[in-house]
């Protein structure tokens, strides 16, 4: 079980611990369900702890919000190192992550950093995000370097991919479906595959090309909301 501690967090009691630990669990499935907006009421029920043990240890959403991505971020790194160490084959190291990847739901969490103000530039986001860039950047480097991925991918070209196929469609209507996420995740990792059939427009994305690009799309939105 993954748990972010940071310098200020005091020591916990095994007991505190694991309420802890349940809290974050069932706030990361209730915020993937229903969204920035979920009731603590419910992720407290769904934690089986009561509400005051919640507030004890996240003074609000934000806070709670803030431990839930670094949950997420550790969890996805786990799973790159994992599949790296335990996997000869540097393309299955990859497919294998992407599936762990997938079911994370990184896609519907997302959207809290962008809904909830969670600062991305808190230190421990920083830390756990470059944590998690390189355990991937490492993946990816061992696929190219066995001639098994091609050449004009990038470490943002994988998360788009994964993050747009894990999100969910709004109002829908589409019942079930999670059970296409893996086979289309299947399908763009064929893709991935050398030797490439055919040459991909633009150029390979960056992580820091995206955050680039959301930094710009923020400016343009307050910009527009402050004439």
């Amino acid at each position: 079980m993954f748990v972010v501690a940071t310098a200020s967090q005091p020591r916990l009691r095994a007991d505190a611990l694991r309420n802890r630990e349940r809290i974050v669990t069932a706030a990361r499935e209730v915020l993937v369900e229903h969204g920035v907006e979920s009731s603590l009421d419910e992720i407290a029920r769904r934690a089986g702890v009561g509400n005051a043990t919640l507030y004890r240890h996240f003074a609000d959403r934000r806070e709670l919000i803030h431990h839930v991505t670094l949950f997420v971020m550790g969890r996805i790194a786990d799973q790159a190192e994992t599949a790296r160490s335990e996997e000869s084959d540097a393309f299955q190291a990859l497919r294998r992550f992407v599936h762990a990847a997938a079911d994370e739901r990184i896609g519907a969490l997302c959207s809290l950093l962008a809904d909830s103000g969670v600062d991305r530039d808190h230190p421990d986001h920083v830390v756990a995000r470059e944590r998690t860039e390189v355990a991937i950047e490492a993946l990816l480097a061992d696929a190219r370097a066995a001639g098994q991925l091609r050449d004009d991918i990038a470490i943002g070209d994988l998360m788009v991919a994964i993050t747009q196929l894990t999100r969910p469609l709004p109002d829908s209507g589409c019942i079930d479906f999670d059970q296409f996420v893996h086979r289309h995740l299947q399908l763009f990792l064929d893709g991935l595959a050398a030797p490439a059939r055919s040459r991909l427009p633009g150029t390979p994305v960056t992580l820091d090309d995206l955050r680039q690009k959301a930094a710009q799309a923020a400016s343009r939105t307050t910009d527009l909301s402050h004439p």
